[in-house]
């Protein structure tokens, strides 16, 4: 596979814009995808929080197979606070308010002890595609910030008012360099990274490589394959989807776009592409 590196000119203005922001703030809301939380972790916006407390929020756990709960127990093992949720669900909105009362919690005592009651500001922040202006919206109960299904969509800061806090929006921020290359094709199968810089063939292949060694049974259920070569795998979804070319060739394009869209959008069941081992290297890294 090719190697993956995306850090267009927009993250650079946004990595400084936020460490100007952080200082008006008063904690963090770290948004992860569920899915692939230690891919979705970039320890260089971690630099940028200094001691303000933060809030790990594991997003689209419905996506998400069992695994997420080792994720939230290892995190707050650590020291830190951490839930799950989807942020498209309305019920999740109750945690996460509770949960980043509890991050100020010592603040809002010391306010209110001297008589005043002051409004508390979060950054949220994250990888591009990981749901951030999704949760800002849960939390503000309007569509507030532009939300979509692919990396790069909100580009500038903005400041949102909910119920007694403000939240500032940040643009996804990807590291400056893919270290891990494993974890960086991880981001692009979740969509975090802009598929135009990407090679459409090589991440479709990956996908089903790494879909058949975790999970066979949903590719299965799917598309009616077992595990095997990934292009024969392909080949195989072509022949159950009927992408086929004049000849009887078979229709790699619309192969590649629909694994990878189907598993965007969980028609591939609930699955979780990082391991325990990964979160432990780039949490404790």
């Amino acid at each position: 596979m090719k190697h993956i590196q995306w850090f267009p000119g927009h993250m650079t203005k946004a990595m400084r814009m936020m460490e100007e922001s952080v200082k008006v703030c008063d904690g963090i809301i770290y948004v992860l995808d569920a899915r692939c939380p230690a891919s979705s972790y970039n320890k260089n916006l971690k630099k940028t929080f200094g001691s303000r407390p933060v809030l790990y929020v594991l997003n689209k756990c419905d996506l998400a197979d069992g695994k997420v709960d080792e994720f939230v127990r290892f995190i707050r093992e650590s020291g830190e606070e951490c839930i799950k949720l989807n942020a498209v669900n309305a019920n999740s909105r109750r945690d996460i308010t509770g949960a980043i009362a509890k991050l100020v919690a010592e603040k809002q005592q010391k306010s209110a002890a001297k008589g005043y009651n002051r409004i508390f500001r979060f950054m949220v922040c994250g990888v591009p595609n990981t749901g951030k202006s999704t949760l800002i919206n849960l939390l503000s109960r309007e569509k507030r910030a532009a939300t979509g299904d692919k990396a790069g969509v909100t580009r500038g800061k903005q400041w949102i008012r909910c119920d007694g806090f403000e939240l500032l929006d940040t643009p996804g921020t990807c590291p400056p360099a893919f270290e891990n290359q494993k974890l960086a094709a991880r981001l692009a199968f979740v969509g975090s990274i802009n598929d135009d810089i990407l090679d459409m063939d090589d991440i479709s292949l990956a996908l089903l490589k790494k879909l058949a060694e975790k999970y066979p049974q949903n590719l299965s259920e799917r598309y009616g394959i077992e595990p095997g070569a990934p292009l024969e795998m392909l080949e195989g979804v072509c022949r159950r989807r009927g992408f086929m070319l004049r000849g009887g060739e078979f229709d790699y394009e619309r192969g590649e776009r629909a694994v990878v869209d189907d598993f965007r959008k969980g028609r591939l069941g609930r699955v979780t592409l990082d391991d325990l081992s990964d979160m432990r290297e780039v949490f404790n890294g």
